[in-house]
């Protein structure tokens, strides 16, 4: 597999890590309001809405990056070499999917011929 093949599967692999991050962070939004909303307790409903958000939040936060550095890694902009990356080595603590999907993104990231294609 040559290098753009590369860049491609990682482009990809971002996209999609990010799309399936927004999709558990409004999994996790819908059950956790549900659930304080279906409790009918006064209380419950206040606290879990709060930690929906937070959690739903944080998802968001952390996947929209990704998907932005896939798509302009796709449409091979230059800077989309160095937000991947930094993504990749954030994503390193993400055992197992995260780590298989940072390092392989660092390698490929790293290769002189990724430079070149990236700084055209």
């Amino acid at each position: 597999m040559d290098t753009k093949q590369h860049l491609t599967v990682v482009a990809a692999l971002n996209i999609g890590l990010g799309a399936l991050g927004l999709v558990l962070g409004i999994i996790a939004f819908v059950v956790l309001a549900g659930i304080g909303l279906l409790s009918g307790d006064p209380d419950a409903l206040p606290i879990l809405t709060f930690i929906a958000v937070i959690v739903g939040g944080f998802f968001l936060i952390t996947s929209v990056p990704d998907i932005i550095g896939g798509i302009a890694l796709v449409k091979r902009q230059s800077w989309s070499r160095i937000l991947v990356l930094i993504l990749s080595v954030l994503k390193l603590i993400n055992i197992p999917f995260g780590t298989i999907v940072g390092v392989y993104s660092i390698w490929v990231l790293m290769q002189d011929e990724a430079v070149e294609l990236l700084d055209r």
